[in-house]
């Protein structure tokens, strides 16, 4: 809110990272966060409700004109947040100090209609779910449909692409990388659906003081009515019971799937640092020509991005237990979630930041196809031991896991090829054979001399799944701009 009041700040005079590290790396977004969820919004949201609740008031009595409306929304355009902590100062309450301020904005016949019925709580908990709504849909929702078609393009691309399965971090057998890259798709793509359909689930309240329409029963026919009409203004649903304040679950489940989708990126990055070791180096991040990744140690490329979006992960994560402890609220209510409440925003912003970083991430992914193919022919086909094993079997053999378990031994002990030792054995050599034109037409011999052929439905998988996620991006993308 632009004034004469406004304080010019030294950023780096900030104590949270968030305002000051943060906020350079990801000005945009971060601005667009704080059109919902800084205290300038808190305050001009509660003026929103307040201004829908003098209109529901006036429109009972058959009495609102466009005049009315004009000044009503002009009040709450006007209210200050200075002015309000400054009223907050001598009232030792924040929202009687916002509707002191707003009131003084309000032609005289129309005051009494301010806050007439409601509680703290409604005005609250209701500009509250609309903030979290419009800042997820407006700026968080956007932003991971960006980093799911990021994802949907690199398991695209990278369908065919061969690389070494690994499990406990081991050579396990083949796959694509489009594949590994479809894990992400496919978790990402839920979690998405479920941010968009819980976003849209908030509620808010206007019940009173402990939920049961006391003061709203003394005025109106219908308190139920009304209440629906005033939050119909807002465009949000109420409650389906409420206390004092709106059922917490409503607000958790959104927080705690805020959660898993930044533990799904989290997970990612960690995945993509490992395949930047070394010993691995099947994927880099893009390094700009005047970076440096090391005081020291001139030619250290460090992944140093997917560390730190786990690191981000770190630090937020735990946060996930205040949500949680503020799902209880004694009788009616209490204020043992005034302070751990006002820094929900602050996930919301670690969020934002681990996910754009990821974003850029994607962006710039190199890809070593080459290196890839090399490492999952490192230890030669004894990445083919399963499809031998299943193959004899298949043949007839009710030991063939032990058969080819021995034989893994013997390659490694005398660092010969498991292919050149099943043919010592002609029986087990030509039942392989045999079966494996019988049941894939393939040829086993050329099978075992090119071990990235043995990646099953990796590459149809991961493509269908990217076809199904587009498909899902494109739904939401449709939903979110019916709402402007």
């Amino acid at each position: 809110m632009q004034g004469s009041n406004v304080e010019q700040r030294n950023i780096f005079r900030n104590i949270s990272p968030l305002d000051h590290r943060y906020l350079q790396s990801n000005r945009a977004l971060f601005e667009g966060l704080s059109d919902y969820l800084s205290e300038e919004a808190a305050v001009r949201y509660c003026a929103r409700v307040e201004a829908a609740l003098v209109k529901t008031h006036l429109a009972l009595e058959g009495s609102l004109t466009e005049t009315d409306e004009s000044a009503v929304d002009a009040a709450a355009e006007k209210v200050d947040p200075h002015e309000v902590y400054a009223e907050e100062a001598r009232t030792q309450h924040n929202v009687r100090a916002l509707v002191n301020v707003m009131q003084r904005g309000l032609p005289a016949e129309l005051q009494p209609f301010l806050h007439r019925a409601a509680t703290s709580v409604d005005i609250l908990d209701t500009a509250a779910a609309l903030r979290y709504r419009d800042a997820v849909r407006n700026v968080i929702l956007p932003l991971l449909l960006e980093v799911e078609e990021e994802l949907c393009r690199l398991s695209d691309e990278e369908a065919d692409t061969p690389q070494v399965g690994r499990t406990h971090g081991r050579h396990a057998v083949p796959i694509t990388f489009g594949f590994a890259v479809a894990e992400y798709v496919a978790r990402l793509g839920r979690s998405i659906r479920e941010l968009e359909s819980l976003s849209r689930d908030l509620r808010g309240k206007l019940s009173g003081a402990v939920g049961a329409y006391n003061a709203l029963s003394l005025l109106v026919p219908d308190p139920f009515e009304f209440e629906r009409e005033h939050l119909g203004r807002l465009g949000i649903g109420a409650s389906e019971y409420a206390t004092q304040v709106v059922e917490p679950e409503y607000l958790l489940r959104l927080l705690l799937e805020l959660s898993t989708a930044f533990g799904i990126i989290a997970n990612l990055a960690d995945d993509l640092r490992h395949l930047q070791r070394s010993e691995i180096d099947e994927v880099r991040e893009r390094f700009g020509e005047a970076q440096v990744g090391s005081s020291t140690m001139p030619q250290k490329r460090n992944p140093w991005n997917c560390e730190h979006i786990k690191s981000l992960w770190k630090a937020f994560a735990p946060r996930v237990m205040s949500f949680q402890l503020d799902q209880i609220s004694e009788h009616q209510r209490d204020l043992s979630n005034s302070a751990s409440g006002r820094f929900v925003p602050e996930f919301f912003a670690g969020f934002v930041a681990a996910a754009e970083r990821m974003r850029r991430v994607l962006t710039g992914l190199q890809v070593d196809r080459e290196r890839m193919l090399a490492n999952l022919r490192m230890t030669g086909d004894l990445v083919l031991a399963e499809p031998a094993y299943i193959v004899l079997s298949a043949a007839g053999h009710a030991d063939a896991h032990e058969i080819v378990r021995t034989l893994t031994v013997e390659c490694e002990s005398q660092s010969s090829s498991m292919f050149e030792l099943l043919k010592r054995d002609p029986e087990l050599w030509n039942g392989i054979v045999r079966e494996f034109k019988r049941r894939s037409g393939l040829d086993a011999e050329a099978f075992f001399a090119s071990p990235e052929r043995y990646n099953g439905q990796a590459a149809r998988r991961a493509r269908e799944l990217s076809a199904r996620y587009r498909h899902t991006i494109a739904e939401i993308k449709e939903a979110l701009a019916d709402e402007f």
